[in-house]
């Protein structure tokens, strides 16, 4: 038997297959490329099929569960047969503005939901714009993913159901968020690594696939990544080194913060608190490609501090440590080295998980301990070394650390992933 994990990251989605032992037997990639708004559902859509069809005949006959991640957040507004309405709205997107004010007044104080990117936001946004007959169903993406497979729609995981305003006490919609958005336009909130359906019968026999093969309940990419590292002691955090700088530690405690962008998200017994920052390898991809980074990386002494102090957003906005929709980038002054200044980029990132784990600590989490990274960021020895001196803790790449690895261990163990770290 097999298990498919699929990520569906900001650039591109890529597949990872596990045997029953959790080890690793297929890989595959699709790069997204720069893509229009209206374009990108179908982008995915196809990256879907292209990554299942491409896997070996002898694997797709024996594949036995799939579970898929995508970008938390991200939502689509869609009519019964998963037709989307209007182009997706992102992650990042910062648009609902009002409408995250509306959530602030009316939701449990800290929720996450009343972020401006927030699931929940993008969702009255949309719902304002489309009208009641304009769309039916509002899903995150991993949840409209699932549902091209199976057929069936309107379930999602807890971890996607968070930012949408999920109710982390009873683990549903509570009565606010059925005020402000109809909680029959919202997806029907269920454990990551819940059964959903199996893979319809015309999708099994397009792609080739065992028809018994059981689709479960995603997750984030972030917690993807973190299921990959494979990490079970309080204190011990992942950091997804991607587009985006993500922060995600396992904490005994709960922790939330509006004000920061903080927020703790189910995870069986514990808790894994953390944030997400716009700032990451999004902006060294504005100034350096591979080969350029792996050149000038091996320039940097990572034993010295950098005395460059950038704060390397792509665009206006932070969303944590600190939520501030108008915080400007600063990317100057640049030295004429361009090896100094990734050198000022690398420091400056790893000041920022720095103040992420510390703020993390102040509002009450289990101290961190220990880093492992995910993304690819996680490639860079230099990178690591100064994030090591930075954080004051030990850093190490994980032993997987890519995202589709930790949604193939969610799709062969299930709820019992989370049962096994009480």
């Amino acid at each position: 038997m097999y298990f498919l994990g699929i990520d569906f990251g900001t650039s591109g989605a890529r597949s990872c297959v596990v045997d029953a032992e959790g080890r690793l037997v297929n890989e595959d990639s699709r790069d997204f490329g720069t893509l229009e708004d209206y374009e990108r559902a179908g982008i995915w859509r196809d990256a879907l099929w292209d990554l299942i069809a491409a896997l070996p005949p002898a694997i797709r006959s024996q594949l036995s569960d799939i579970a898929l991640d995508g970008t938390s957040g991200t939502v689509l507004a869609c009519d019964e047969e998963l037709s989307p309405r209007h182009p997706p709205l992102l992650y990042n997107d910062d648009r609902a503005v009002e409408e995250a004010a509306l959530i602030a007044k009316t939701a449990t104080t800290g929720h996450p939901a009343a972020a401006v990117t927030s699931g929940l936001a993008k969702v009255l946004w949309l719902k304002k714009r489309l009208g009641l007959t304009g769309a039916r169903l509002y899903l995150n993406q991993a949840d409209w993913l699932s549902g091209l497979l199976t057929g069936r729609v309107g379930m999602t995981d807890y971890h996607n159901a968070l930012k949408m305003g999920l109710d982390l006490d009873d683990l549903n919609w509570p009565a606010w968020v059925e005020y402000l958005a109809d909680v029959d336009y919202l997806p029907v909130p269920v454990a990551p690594g819940s059964p959903l359906a199996t893979v319809s019968r015309p999708r099994a026999r397009y792609l080739g696939v065992n028809p018994r093969c059981m689709v479960r309940a995603g997750t984030t990419d972030s917690i993807a990544a973190f299921l990959a590292a494979g990490v079970t002691r309080s204190g011990d955090a992942v950091t997804s080194l991607g587009s985006t700088l993500v922060l995600k530690l396992l904490s005994d405690s709960r922790v939330e913060s509006t004000e920061h962008g903080v927020y703790s998200h189910w995870f069986g017994a514990r808790w894994l608190a953390g944030g997400a920052s716009n700032a990451g390898g999004a902006v060294l991809r504005q100034f350096f490609d591979d080969r350029q980074l792996a050149t000038l990386s091996e320039r940097i002494d990572p034993a010295v501090a950098s005395p460059l102090d950038y704060m390397p957003l792509p665009r206006t906005g932070e969303r944590f440590p600190v939520n501030d929709s108008g915080l400007t980038p600063r990317l100057a002054p640049r030295p004429p080295d361009d090896a100094e200044f990734l050198h000022g980029l690398l420091e400056s990132l790893a000041r920022i998980e720095a103040r992420g784990y510390k703020l993390l600590a102040e509002l009450g989490a289990t101290p961190l301990a220990r880093v492992e990274t995910a993304g690819g960021g996680a490639r860079n020895p230099a990178w690591t070394r100064i994030r090591q001196r930075v954080l004051g803790v030990p850093v190490a790449p994980a032993a997987h650390a890519e995202a589709a690895y930790g949604a193939a261990r969610l799709a062969r163990d299930g709820l019992a992933l989370f049962d096994a770290l009480r």
